[in-house]
């Protein structure tokens, strides 16, 4: 509980990079959700923007603390900053293309303070389109993770790709997962604690199952709140560098592989690095395929 009545029930967290208008609309959403009792303590991390999206929040929102660290410290070391500048029990951390629904601190919080075991919570993630992020899931087996990395491109309901991304679950049901999805999760400080903090290695993607991972091996549970709900603009920070993220990404697959990776898995390492290797090209392929211009249609 905060230290007194004056002080916040929780604080937020927005790491922002290049998000435009969108973190206006993030933070005002933050600000705006007193279901908790209070609005939030919040403070935006900018990752050495250009764009003046920071600038604009500190000019028409004076209430929230803005940093800049002069540089693009990555997401997990601005997570780490911006949750040192927070004082609050619980902490939520953000990316700047997300809208947060009235109502979410409301069942987010009150879950932390009862349940003294929760170390996270995630909140249910909507597209823009209204349909639902799969944002909660499972630590996937080799063989899924393999099944789900090859076949996710074409057939993106395979069997592999449908354990790890927990599909056959009631979204609209509170679960116990693996890992949620750090683009929102809401934290308990002292359960932060215990972990260190976000993984700084890791500097975009990732991070986020290594932390619930993290937080799982020592005693913390993690969970998915359906009550909560957050409206999610899928890559609107990172898709003026889709080569760089999607390497980014293969990388901090590789790290948390040979983090998590003991004894005579180690062995494997060199066999995961190639596979790594081999389906970041595929991504990039994809990519550029979407990409590609349709050729006119020729009708009559």
């Amino acid at each position: 509980m905060p230290a007194n009545e004056t002080e916040p029930d929780w604080a937020a967290v927005v790491i922002n990079y290049e998000a435009g208008a969108a973190l206006w609309d993030c933070v005002r959403s933050l600000l705006a959700d007193t279901s908790a009792g209070r609005p939030p303590e919040v403070v935006v991390v900018d990752n050495g923007s250009s764009d003046g999206s920071a600038a604009a929040v500190a000019r028409s929102l004076p209430a929230v603390k803005v940093l800049h660290p002069g540089a693009n410290l990555g997401y997990a070391r601005a997570a780490n900053l911006g949750i040192t500048a927070t004082h609050a029990p619980v902490v939520a951390v953000c990316n700047p293309d997300l809208e947060v629904e009235e109502g979410a601190a409301g069942a987010l919080v009150p879950r932390l303070a009862a349940e003294a075991d929760l170390g996270a919570v995630g909140p249910l993630i909507r597209n823009t389109d209204g349909t639902i992020y799969p944002s909660a899931r499972s630590d996937p087996r080799v063989r899924d993770a393999v099944g789900h990395g090859l076949l996710g491109f074409v057939w993106r309901t395979n069997p592999f790709t449908r354990r790890y991304r927990q599909l056959d679950a009631d979204p609209s049901r509170p679960r116990d997962v693996d890992w949620v999805s750090g683009a929102a999760v809401w934290l308990r400080r002292d359960a932060l604690d215990t972990v260190g903090g976000w993984d700084e290695r890791y500097f975009m993607y990732v991070e986020d199952v290594d932390l619930c991972w993290q937080l799982r091996r020592r005693g913390w549970r993690v969970g998915y709140e359906p009550g909560a709900v957050v409206t999610h603009v899928q890559g609107a920070t990172t898709a003026k560098h889709p080569y760089r993220m999607i390497t980014e990404h293969h990388r901090s697959l590789y790290r948390f592989a040979s983090k998590r990776w003991r004894g005579a898995r180690r062995l494997a390492l060199p066999l995961a690095a190639a596979f790594l290797a081999v389906r970041a090209a595929l991504a990039m392929a994809d990519h550029a395929l979407r990409r590609r211009p349709k050729p006119p249609q020729v009708t009559g």
